[in-house]
């Protein structure tokens, strides 16, 4: 049975019922009959005689769990049909069910690709409408389900990566997620804060729940506060809003230091009492959401400016995580590019390998935006690539303003040469010895003398090292004046 939410009737709040099924019949004894059935197994039926009664709940009250629709509504200008459209439209998640005294094959047919769940003819058994009803409950739940999880998928929801700091943010969220507490996730912009909230949940009890994403800093200010509560609007009828959305699963709310203060005030009230009520509509509404909300600006000018209420922060800031930047985790670098290269394959159907050589110079890249900037780093360079199926990235490739950047920053690196950072020390050492070595050998055209002075090297020990590093010398060329 889903909830039914009782206020007090000392504050003159109207007592608001989350109904279950949604019963539609022009016969009052059948519409009775059927509502004592979903009574006895503990539902809470709502009914209505007419198509005009049935089109008023279904705009201005929560989506029922399942419809029940007679096909033949005596007196209406609509049909049960139409109804059925019409709830399609509002509520297309909802199972619909259509009964008939007259039902034919055709009837049937249409019903259901007009999106009905089942059809029933008159008179039927209680315990057959039951299973019935049973069914396209566990169905749309199933649906729900798997649509969650299918957009879960199209992210990545894990957090890749070995270092120490990206360790520490999934041994707090793997700690986390199966309490029901609320978390305060705090980065800076693209270091994968939805992504860390998406795996919080998925590692949770209500990870078969919806997952609903509130981004404040892509809304106007005026329509947040409708998006969080719902409303109730005289043209567009009941619009659901994200707590109800998120009923049984978690909020996400992004940015939450973007918020009005009028509506972090309300906020707050609902995380003191759990209700809440919609713009427009009296009576206050239960929802058991989890709350998990994000912030890229710094909390503590956030609080000192009051555009974060401290009492909201504190109340949602039971577990703080926060996401290092990609440059305090350099070493994950290739991991989450690797990652993002194998997702981006199915897609560009071309899989593309990044030299060691080129990574090196993406190693030393600040990545002002982070893992998000990553990605698309790596699905620009998967479009720029050749058109064979595999194709390699080296540092000529990459974005000239990676390169800019880092050569600006390492100075003492120009021209930069990828090749020596790639290595370790010795042979990056080594190879640049024998490059320099070779550039003064021809400098003095390949007189041993003039170049041990110049460099200040031992005649002797220059030859040792000539020969260590593989560089010959013509003979007759060595002593030349």
């Amino acid at each position: 049975m889903d909830k039914i939410v009782i206020c007090s009737s000392k504050s003159g709040m109207e007592i608001l019922a989350m109904t279950d099924i949604l019963i539609v019949d022009d016969e009052e004894g059948i519409r009775s009959l059927v509502a004592d059935i979903l009574k006895d197994e503990g539902y809470t039926p709502q009914l209505a005689s007419s198509a005009a009664q049935a089109i008023d709940i279904i705009d201005n009250s929560p989506p029922p769990k399942v419809a029940i629709l007679d096909i033949w509504l005596e007196g209406s200008e609509m049909d049960g049909l139409g109804v059925l459209k019409h709830l399609k439209a509002r509520h297309p998640n909802v199972p619909a069910i259509m009964i008939s005294g007259h039902g034919n094959i055709e009837t049937a047919v249409r019903s259901i690709r007009l999106g009905a769940y089942d059809f029933i003819e008159k008179p039927f058994k209680g315990e057959k409408l039951l299973i019935i009803v049973q069914r396209a409950i566990e169905a749309a739940s199933l649906a729900q389900m798997n649509h969650s999880l299918q957009e879960q998928h199209k992210l990545a929801i894990d957090l890749h990566g070995s270092s120490r700091a990206i360790q520490i943010v999934k041994t707090a969220a793997i700690t986390a997620a199966p309490a029901n507490s609320r978390i305060f996730i705090t980065g800076e912009p693209g270091t994968g804060k939805e992504v860390l909230a998406r795996y919080i949940h998925l590692n949770s009890k209500r990870a078969g729940k919806p997952f609903i994403v509130l981004n404040v800093a892509n809304l106007p200010p005026e329509q947040i506060e409708g998006e969080m509560f719902g409303m109730q609007s005289s043209d567009k009828g009941l619009i659901a809003g994200a707590l109800e959305m998120a009923d049984g699963g978690t909020l996400f709310i992004d940015e939450i230091a973007d918020m009005p203060l009028s509506t972090q005030t309300k906020l707050l009230k609902f995380l003191q009492q759990n209700s809440y009520e919609r713009i427009g509509q009296k009576g206050e509404i239960k929802s058991d959401v989890r709350i998990i909300a994000s912030s890229s600006v710094d909390i503590k000018t956030a609080l000192d400016a009051g555009t974060l209420q401290k009492s909201l922060y504190y109340r949602l800031s039971v577990v703080p995580i926060r996401i290092p930047p990609l440059r305090e985790r350099a070493e994950d670098l290739q991991e989450l590019a690797e990652h993002f290269a194998k997702q981006l394959a199915g897609s560009q159907s071309k899989h593309v390998k990044i030299t060691q050589e080129a990574y090196a110079i993406l190693q030393m890249y600040e990545w002002p935006g982070n893992v998000r900037q990553l990605r698309n780093t790596v699905e620009w360079l998967t479009m720029m690539a050749a058109s064979r199926a595999q194709a390699q990235i080296t540092p000529e490739l990459l974005p000239q303003d990676i390169v800019d950047s880092v050569q600006n920053k390492h100075t003492f690196l120009k021209p930069f040469n990828s090749d020596l950072i790639s290595k370790e020390l010795k042979p990056a050492r080594d190879s640049f010895e024998r490059e320099y070595l070779l550039a003064q050998l021809k400098r003095f055209g390949g007189n041993i003398s003039k170049t041990a002075q110049f460099i200040g090297m031992d005649r002797t020990a220059l030859h040792r090292k000539l020969r260590h590093l593989g560089i010959a010398v013509a003979a007759n060329d060595a002593e030349c004046a």
